[in-house]
């Protein structure tokens, strides 16, 4: 994603650049786009630092701040969902956000009034002690200097100094119970921790921001 003085545009690693990008079975598509290159054209962008800012998800977070996003499970039952072009994302952009739940497995929420109700509880925890496969290192990353925030439907994190810390909670939701002990590791809590903007959580149309 480029951002400058008129917004922002944002590409897909397949080749569209502008529109809006597809989600789901559908990624790689854009309706819309400003244009569509070829997908080694679109990867000597990113690799040469035409980056501003990357959003990319997440299985598995570490409360060093790694993240696990190419194999899963254990045993006969591991799954290698391999990396795409994340490798060559994260190592170019000059900042980055990665998203996902912060349970999994039969997670149910809902989110209204500019608040957010816990339906049903995940049943795996998605914040680990070490994650089963490094895909990103969140230390090597800071070190350099990197803005790396992680936001889950709950909780946002930042990396500050060499671990995970909670910078932000959305309204609704309790610290301990919702938060912390749905974390499968330590997390810091930050001294001004904050509540997210409620207005994310209602039905109103987000062009007020």
């Amino acid at each position: 994603m480029r951002t400058g003085a008129r917004g922002f545009t944002l590409t897909v690693e397949a080749g569209p650049i502008g529109g809006t990008p597809a989600d789901g079975l559908s990624f790689g598509a854009s309706a819309y786009p400003e244009a569509v290159v070829d997908q080694p054209a679109q990867f000597d962008f990113y690799d040469g630092g035409g980056i501003d800012l990357a959003f990319l998800g997440l299985a598995e977070l570490a409360a060093v701040g790694n993240v696990n996003v190419s194999l899963f499970g254990e045993g006969e039952s591991r799954l290698l969902a391999g990396v795409g072009g994340f490798i060559n994302i994260i190592q170019s952009a000059r900042a980055l956000v990665f998203m996902g739940t912060l349970t999994a497995g039969g997670l149910k929420v809902e989110a209204a009034d500019g608040r957010l109700r816990i339906v049903q509880e995940g049943r795996m925890k998605k914040i680990v002690p070490e994650v089963c496969h490094l895909t990103f290192n969140g230390a090597y990353a800071a070190s350099l200097g990197i803005p790396i925030v992680y936001i889950t439907e709950r909780a946002v994190f930042e990396m500050r100094g060499d671990r995970l810390t909670l910078t932000e909670i959305v309204p609704g939701v309790n610290l301990q119970h919702d938060v912390l002990d749905q974390c499968g590791a330590a997390i810091a809590v930050a001294d001004n921790l904050q509540e997210m903007d409620a207005r994310v959580f209602t039905e109103a149309l987000l062009a007020s921001y």
